[in-house]
């Protein structure tokens, strides 16, 4: 999401740095281009307009022209300006701070992703807010979509309403109230039925299941890649239903991120929560600051520290850890780490919330690196016999062939990846010669294994997460996440090759 304006900004910004001093033409030009990026990313005009209405006094003040770095300067305003227009620096997160079962209303049109979100989202409370869910279909017009909730629990975990035929949605939300509060469930979700487009009956109906459940939340669920138009929709619940919060869905398949940007400029309504995927965790807290630094190239570092944190397995990060503190690291220490990027969003999703994402970006581009290459160097390791992956030196030209034969790739290909695992066998060397295990010494504990729980102060403040890290960027490795090990290119991602020490 925001690869397309990431990447304008990036060029308008990287412009700016280069110069000593500001005028107010330069100011003006740069606010010209940004205008013009904020379009182009679908972004509605008047929220444009506002945008840099807002803006260029600040840029054109005495704070910036006056200063030491003036570019530096208006890209904070710029970043400033940002965090206003998605929602402030504020939590947005779904309040459960009612008494329970507190109920949650999902509302939207057909195929905006409105069940799916349901489930991922009662997941999340479930797994990591330790709360118990009861999920509830009152769509009973769309075919099997009381099934499709009843399936989705059953591959989260989730308890599900029992269907009755015949049952209208009313009837179907005060049974799952009564149902929620006799069974002791901290939450109710209520998925609503959705239509292709607004109609009278539509918010009649979820009007009608508003008055009966009185709904702590109501959430609307838009999909990003209609752009505007989910816009719109939004605006219309609003004016009609009430919503509290808005769930954007699709987000890792938009690249303009106009929707995002304009929803809480336009309705006034927050964003709550992201889906960036199929999947049944691909779910992440809106957060303006982060994503305010993301369009702009900086990164977010928290976030994903944080991933790492929920998708990191403990006892085997302890066993790791263990080894690297004697310097030790085989190909299925390797595999384990492949695994480990997969299970937080792949390379798009990793590069997505590190500095500098628009140059990473086209440094993995370049060097043709997606995630079909981690598969393919997870399927070499996976073909391999036991003592093959303990010890690499075992492979011969004719079991390397065997390997290949197996994980249908070229004896290249093994090549290449036993001599990335040699370079990150040496940086693990490395690291545990050093006191506290380097970068990844300081997120697990000292090398200690789980990540632990960062202090407030550090976890809600990007600059002093940054500061934990070492100058010149991440020589170590992102945790979980393997190292090329080589000065200059993007260590922590598997196959990347590093430059040259300039």
């Amino acid at each position: 999401m925001f690869e397309n304006l990431t990447g304008r900004l990036g060029d308008v910004f990287s412009k700016l740095r280069g110069r000593g001093a500001l005028s107010e033409a330069d100011v003006d030009d740069a606010l010209r281009e940004v205008r013009r990026a904020l379009l182009e990313a679908d972004v509605a005009l008047s929220v444009v307009k506002d945008f840099v209405d807002k803006v260029k006094p600040r840029a054109i003040g005495a704070e910036v022209l006056k200063s030491i770095t003036p570019g530096q300067q208006v890209i904070k305003i710029v970043h400033d300006e940002l965090v206003e227009m998605l929602g402030g620096a504020v939590d947005n997160s779904i309040s459960l701070q009612a008494v329970a079962p507190v109920a949650i209303m999902m509302v939207g049109l057909q195929g905006s992703g409105k069940t799916t979100s349901t489930a991922k989202i009662a997941k999340r409370f479930e797994m990591r807010d330790k709360r118990r869910v009861l999920m509830a279909s009152l769509d009973t017009r769309r075919p099997a979509a009381q099934e499709q909730l009843k399936i989705l629990g059953e591959q989260t975990g989730v308890a599900t309403l029992p269907i009755v035929a015949g049952q209208q949605p009313v009837q179907i939300a005060r049974r799952a109230i009564e149902a929620a509060k006799l069974g002791g469930f901290d939450i109710v979700m209520l998925d609503t039925a959705g239509r292709i487009h607004i109609d009278e009956a539509l918010m009649a109906e979820v009007a009608e299941v508003r008055d009966v459940t009185n709904p702590h939340e109501t959430l609307l669920v838009a999909d990003s890649l209609t752009g505007q138009d989910a816009v719109n929709v939004a605006m219309q619940f609003n004016d009609r239903i009430g919503v509290t919060g808005i769930v954007l869905t699709r987000t890792d398949g938009d690249g303009r991120g106009g929707a995002a940007l304009s929803m809480r400029a336009v309705t006034g309504v927050p964003i709550k929560m992201l889906g960036t995927g199929e999947k049944l965790d691909a779910l992440e807290d809106f957060r303006a600051d982060r994503v305010a630094g993301r369009i702009l190239g900086m990164g977010d570092v928290v976030s994903l520290v944080e991933k790492a944190a929920e998708t990191i397995d403990a006892e085997k990060a302890n066993a790791i850890a263990a080894k690297m503190k004697k310097g030790q690291f085989d190909l299925d220490d390797m595999a384990e780490q492949l695994a480990q990027m997969k299970r937080m969003g792949g390379m798009k999703g990793v590069l997505g919330m590190l500095p500098g994402v628009a140059k990473a970006q086209a440094a993995a581009a370049n060097a043709h690196l997606d995630d079909s290459v981690v598969r393919r160097q997870a399927a070499i390791i996976s073909s391999m016999t036991k003592a093959e992956r303990r010890n690499p030196a075992l492979l011969n030209a004719s079991r390397k062939r065997r390997v290949a034969a197996g994980s249908g790739t070229e004896v290249q290909e093994i090549n290449r990846l036993l001599k990335l695992h040699r370079q990150m066998a040496d940086m693990m060397k490395t690291m545990a010669r050093q006191k506290g295990g380097g970068l990844l010494g300081k997120l697990f504990g000292g090398g200690g294994g789980a990540m632990p729980d960062l202090p407030p102060e550090i976890a809600n403040n990007p600059d002093a997460l940054k500061n934990m890290l070492p100058k010149g960027g991440f020589p170590s490795g992102l945790p979980g996440l393997p190292g090329a090990g080589q000065r200059g290119g993007f260590p922590g991602l598997p196959g990347l090759p590093g430059g040259k020490k300039k």
